[in-house]
Formats: C-alpha cells, sequence, structure tokens
C-alpha cells in the first residue's frame, strides 16, 4: 500500500504562483510513475503533469511553460510548481501513483485562482 498526501493548495491572484508537494509513504518501492492531476467543478479528471522512474516528464499543453513536476527522491515527494496562474487552472489537484500496474490517489487540494 502507498499513502499520498498532498499539501501547498490555496486561493491566488492571477498571474500568481504555487507549488504543491506530495509525501509517498507505506510500500514506495517499484513506484514507476508518480503524476499530477486535476478536477474543475463538472469537468472530468485529467492528466496534468507526468514523471516517469527515469525522470521523463510530459504535461498537458494548456500548463507547458508555466507548470513544472519534480521529485525529491530522498524525501519520497513531488512537486509541482505553477507559474503564471489563471482561473482555468483552478480545481482540485490529485496526486496519483502507479506501482507494478495498481494505481494510488490522494485526497486531493483545492487551488482557486481569482482575483
Amino acid at each position: 500500500q502507498v499513502q499520498l498526501v498532498e499539501s501547498g493548495g490555496g486561493l491566488v491572484q492571477p498571474g500568481g504562483s504555487l507549488r504543491l508537494s506530495c509525501a509517498a509513504s507505506g510500500s514506495i518501492f517499484s513506484i514507476d510513475a508518480m503524476a499530477w492531476y486535476r478536477q474543475a467543478p463538472g469537468k472530468q479528471r485529467e492528466l496534468v503533469a507526468r514523471i516517469i522512474s527515469r525522470g521523463s516528464t510530459n504535461y498537458k499543453d494548456s500548463v507547458k511553460g508555466r507548470f513544472t513536476i519534480s521529485r525529491d527522491n530522498a524525501k519520497n515527494t513531488v512537486y509541482l510548481q505553477m507559474n503564471s496562474l489563471n482561473v482555468e487552472d483552478t480545481a482540485v489537484y490529485y496526486c496519483y501513483a502507479r506501482q507494478v500496474g495498481v494505481t494510488y490517489w490522494g485526497q486531493g487540494t483545492q487551488v482557486t485562482v481569482s482575483s
């Protein structure tokens, strides 16, 4: 079992920045991918950014150049640095981990972009 705990969400003005953190604990060996998803009200959950075990990353087109996913293996933590936020980025952001075909989700953290 893997437990994921997100933090770092909040209210920010358009153009601002936030950094989300996702701390993994439990049986974290063989986690081969971690990612951030988000879900806005009335919309489906969507992939925002993913990082695989070798460090390769990929991003949703609308966040490329603004968001950066990274990881600190020593802390078993994945980060999502979000810059130049706009109102369309408002959503609950979920951390995701995949381990030998099994997926895990965090509880989510709210990001609200509003003036």
